[in-house]
């Protein structure tokens, strides 16, 4: 499949969000001074006239996921522009271990004596811990932000990645519900991600998986979910009926490690279903007319239409889903990076303050996290270099460009084109 980048926003001299065209319309659009760029990522342009016209309505659909959400932006059938979203749950978890580890310590040496307080800070309804609340806030940006560059009415989300009561008793709304066109697609998505993508017994990849028993079903096995995992043909036939400590008495490591996954809650998956709930209701409170649709169905869609399993392609399989016409397939890549720490000073590993941080966040008019474009005209280093900046009190900046770190450049020879927001960009 050939690179077809995503479609450009654009805007009317009044800021009024139109449709989405072609970066060759947008080309012409500049070369004509018909258009300014207004904004590096996403890429938009401005008009130096007015649209009266109302421009047709878009459809955001999201796939939220536990460290990458999914975001595809189509109109009608036709996919526009795609984007995959890089949380920052783990690195905001290893700062508060972090920060509380030496809270405790301080603590330790100077409160000992204190009676322990009466529990008393109860958590709202509602309350979600700060590595979950990070990515309900990151999505929830993106959406209004994407509001503001395109004529968005619609989002649908994916609500719930693995329907629990469906996979545990799949009886519980009869037959017509176990036996239609979804029969199955809960289970095996739940098992793909439980184990892998790969058969339980041999680790191949890439083959056709079948579900399998791990105690077998002639031998008093169920069809509970902790009790199925995936094989490849080759192992299922093998295996049989046989007891899996028979199956894998020569592999110890192997059945040791099967056993204990079995038994393994998803914990990850009930975190991220928590957080999809939350960003329901936030999406709900946009005004925006909000659908849902399970993991199950995305998977369904992508399999029909046959998409290749990305993040930003199961976004745009959520609900309901027509055939897709491809218009991009180029991602544009978001990663959350934060906007940078509150300490006034920073720590060594035991805690006790090691150096001062600057007082101005901004040198020279350029912040930690421009994206700036330098022309160097003299010296070792001629040449031009795009990337994010590094500023230094002394005026020397570091540029994180696609050939490497460049360092020691002036800031007389930088030129910001995109100022910090908390997020890296590439493609």
């Amino acid at each position: 499949m050939s690179k077809l980048p995503n479609y450009v926003f654009v805007l009317d001299t009044n800021r009024k969000p139109l449709t989405p065209c072609k970066p060759s319309i947008a080309r012409k659009l500049l070369t004509a001074c018909k258009a300014k760029v207004f904004r590096l990522y996403p890429f938009t342009i401005i008009l130096n006239k007015e649209v009266t016209d109302n421009p047709e309505p878009l459809t955001l659909k999201i796939d939220p996921g536990s460290k990458v959400t999914g975001l595809a932006l189509l109109f009608g059938s036709k996919l526009l522009w795609i984007a995959e979203l890089t949380h920052r749950g783990q690195s905001i978890k290893a700062f508060l271990e972090s920060r509380r580890s030496l809270r405790r310590s301080r603590r330790n040496r100077h409160t000992r004596y204190r009676q322990p307080r009466f529990l008393n800070r109860t958590r709202p309804k509602g309350w979600l811990a700060p590595s979950l609340q990070h990515r309900v806030e990151t999505t929830l940006t993106w959406v209004n932000k994407l509001s503001r560059f395109a004529p968005i009415n619609a989002v649908s989300q994916e609500l719930v990645r693995f329907d629990l009561q469906r996979v545990e008793n799949p009886e519980i709304s009869g037959v017509q519900y176990q036996q239609g066109e979804l029969a199955g697609y809960e289970v095996r998505e739940y098992l793909l991600n439980k184990w892998e993508r790969k058969c339980t017994y041999c680790g191949v990849e890439n083959v056709p998986l079948q579900i399998e028993h791990i105690q077998p079903k002639a031998k008093g096995g169920s069809n509970r979910i902790s009790n199925l995992c995936l094989a490849c043909e080759k192992c299922n036939i093998k295996k049989g009926t046989k007891d899996i400590k028979v199956f894998l008495a020569k592999k110890p490591e192997i059945l040791k490690r099967i056993l204990a996954q079995a038994k393994r809650s998803l914990k990850d998956t009930a975190a991220v279903n928590s957080t999809r709930w939350a960003l329901c209701n936030r999406l709900k409170e946009t005004g925006l007319m909000v659908s849902t649709g399970s993991g199950g169905l995305t998977k369904f869609n992508r399999t029909r239409i046959g998409l290749p399993k990305t993040h930003f392609f199961d976004a745009a399989c959520v609900g309901d889903t027509p055939e897709i016409l491809i218009l991009a397939n180029q991602p544009l890549n978001i990663k959350a990076t934060g906007h940078g720490s509150r300490q006034m000073c920073r720590t060594d590993k035991f805690g006790f303050p090691c150096r001062y941080v600057p007082q101005f966040k901004f040198i020279k008019g350029f912040q930690t996290g421009d994206v700036v474009k330098a022309i160097v005209t003299s010296g070792k280093k001629t040449g031009t270099y795009t990337g994010r900046v590094a500023v230094r009190s002394t005026g020397s900046f570091n540029i994180s460009a696609s050939l490497g770190l460049i360092q020691g450049i002036s800031h007389k020879y930088c030129q910001q084109i995109h100022q910090k927001d908390g997020y890296n960009y590439g493609f």
